[in-house]
């Protein structure tokens, strides 16, 4: 059974940062490819960061890029989402998704990720 919990969300100001982490258990966490995604309200959910198995490869949301960076520690099952300049249109649950295959590649769609955390809340407001 695999587990995912997330952890780092809040209430920011404007051009602040925020750290996500997410904790994994119950595969072996180095052989799939991972992902960040968020869910605003009223708006369908959607890759914010994705990084392949071996971390050499990753995917960001044209909305993102140069803001956030998206890494993970295999040694300790644990990927991590660091969030700069945050702006109030990046306030949303952001969810932990663990991918379907054991590949190297990177996957963008929520049906790629049958794993998902529980979700944390991200709010930027000043």
């Amino acid at each position: 059974q695999v587990q995912l919990v997330e952890s780092g969300g809040g209430l920011v100001q404007p051009g602040g940062s925020l750290r996500l982490s997410c904790a994994a258990s119950g595969r072996t966490f180095s052989n799939y490819p991972m992902g960040w995604f968020r869910q605003a309200s009223g708006k369908e959910r959607e890759a914010v960061a994705v990084v392949s198995r071996g971390g050499d490869s990753t995917y960001y949301a044209d909305s993102v890029k140069g803001r956030f960076t998206i890494s993970r520690d295999n040694a300790k099952n644990t990927m991590y989402l660091q969030m700069n300049s945050l702006k109030p249109e990046d306030t949303a649950v952001y969810y932990c998704a663990a991918g379907r295959w054991p590949s190297s590649n990177v996957y963008t769609k929520t049906n790629q990720y049958p794993y998902w955390g529980q979700g944390t809340q991200v709010t930027v407001s000043s």
